[in-house]
């Protein structure tokens, strides 16, 4: 299934949970900042939250807690006189992906109603308007942090030789590598899973149960322990064509042949509300044989001798024989899906690309492995099976940086340095010339900024 987006939304539910510790408890103000105020709730709600992720802090967490926030207002309200604009359009697409996670984790409107004790239009408010404050907050972070003037390799120079060689960044050991991919006959595999899906599919029309064959042969196993039930979901957590099939049918009918990144589905709908349903499926994925991968082994064992034999070099056979179309072009050389970087770290790395080629030197090439290719990768989930040998083209041992060979890996530190002494600064400023008023509960914290200390 498409990710839903558990990570923003787990962090509201947190919110709305502590929020929620407060219902007949006298809630009151923190904090001033400006205009800006802070409530208690505010910070018991933050705290819960991150006690629920695990966090923990050497100092009072109510203390840090108290401190961003504050820190959050001073951005606020420099981004309000900088006349910075909302970003609408990413707050509109984080309400709704909020509003959808919600409606599934809760199962519906009226059921997130009845748990936030809201009607659903309050919450919107309130949602949009927390998004809204954020978006203005990271603008002027990002904008007071982006002040600065360009980093230039004089600076880069100065930062090298002002620090100890143990505190200049550590290069892991990298390295640069070529493939010659093969795939197994992935149009045999889908016309058997099909075939086998159209079986299920004639055995539940002749009046066996959808729930039971989906427990049995179902290869999703989150769902085929529940007979293959979904539960009551938000279209726009699925795949876009399992949702719009499932959105298509009447409840009881089964659907054909839906094919998403996951696999092959066969579709029941249970029940539909508005843009959610409930569903069941039978998820089958293409199953290859050891015939295929005898076949492939067979092909690269030929190729790689022939290469060793010189008959062909790597570049040309990868060229005429690769079947992965973005390494192909360069003559088999890989580069990172992410950065377009020819070099990997070791963590980079399939774990079955670095089993196959972690103690050959330069030059040497793998014998044929199996791994997966990155058709899933910015998707998050696991590539196609393919079927590959690997020649390791260089191979950077690991090192302290150096101005020669690190130049932009140190560059990208000193940005990243000069920044926060940016915005150190911006704060440091704003907490002197800013009317604040910090409660009396929070006379004992210890800020982090001394500026901070002295306003208590």
């Amino acid at each position: 299934m498409k990710h839903s987006f558990l990570t923003v939304a787990a962090l509201f539910l947190c919110l709305s949970l502590g929020a929620q510790k407060y219902k007949g408890v006298i809630d009151k103000t923190v904090a001033v900042v400006g205009g800006e105020t802070i409530l208690l709730s505010d910070v018991e709600a933050e705290v819960q939250q991150m006690r629920a992720g695990g966090m923990s802090s050497d100092r009072d967490m109510r203390c840090e807690v108290l401190e961003a926030m504050m820190e959050s207002k001073l951005f606020l309200m420099q981004a309000r006189i900088d006349s910075l604009t909302v970003n609408n359009d990413m707050v509109e697409g984080n309400l709704s992906q909020r509003m959808d996670w919600f409606r599934t984790q809760l199962g519906g409107d009226e059921e997130m109603e009845k748990y936030f004790s809201k009607p659903l239009y309050k919450l919107r408010q309130e949602w949009r308007s927390a998004l809204e404050e954020q978006s203005l907050t990271e603008q002027e972070r990002m904008q007071v942090a982006e002040k600065i003037a360009e980093v230039t390799p004089y600076d880069v120079k100065k930062y090298i030789e002002a620090t100890a060689p143990e505190d200049l960044p550590m290069v892991p050991v990298k390295y640069q590598l070529s493939q010659i991919c093969m795939y197994p006959d992935r149009e045999n595999a889908a016309s058997a899973v099909k075939e086998r899906l159209l079986n299920l599919r004639e055995r539940i029309m002749n009046g066996e149960k959808f729930s039971t064959l989906a427990r049995i042969y179902s290869e999703d196993p989150g769902s085929a322990r529940r007979g293959g039930e979904l539960g009551m979901a938000s279209k726009s957590i699925f795949w876009p064509a399992f949702s719009d099939a499932a959105m298509a049918l009447k409840p009881g009918v089964i659907s054909q042949i839906v094919e998403t990144p996951d696999g092959f589905h066969i579709i029941e709908v249970i029940e539909k509300k508005g843009d959610m349903f409930n569903a069941r499926h039978i998820l089958l994925k293409p199953q290859y044989t050891a015939d295929d991968r005898q076949k492939a082994f067979g092909r690269l064992d030929s190729l790689r001798t022939k290469i060793l034999e010189e008959e062909i070099t790597f570049e040309m056979a990868a060229r005429f024989f690769s079947e992965d179309p973005a390494s192909r072009t360069n003559g088999g050389q890989m580069a990172d899906p992410a950065s377009g970087s020819s070099y990997f770290e070791i963590d980079q790395l399939k774990p079955a690309d670095y089993a196959a080629i972690k103690n050959l030197k330069p030059g040497e090439i793998s014998e044929p492995v199996e791994s997966q290719d990155n058709e899933g990768y910015l998707q998050g989930r696991q590539g196609n099976l393919v079927y590959k040998m690997i020649r390791v083209d260089k191979i950077l041992p690991a090192h302290t940086a150096t101005f020669e060979n690190d130049y932009s890996q140190i560059l990208e530190r000193v940005s990243q340095q000069k920044q926060k002494e940016a915005v150190d600064a911006f704060l440091e400023g704003k907490i002197k010339t800013t009317y604040i008023v910090i409660d009396p509960m929070f006379k004992e914290c210890e800020f982090s900024r001394e500026t901070w200390n002295a306003r208590k």
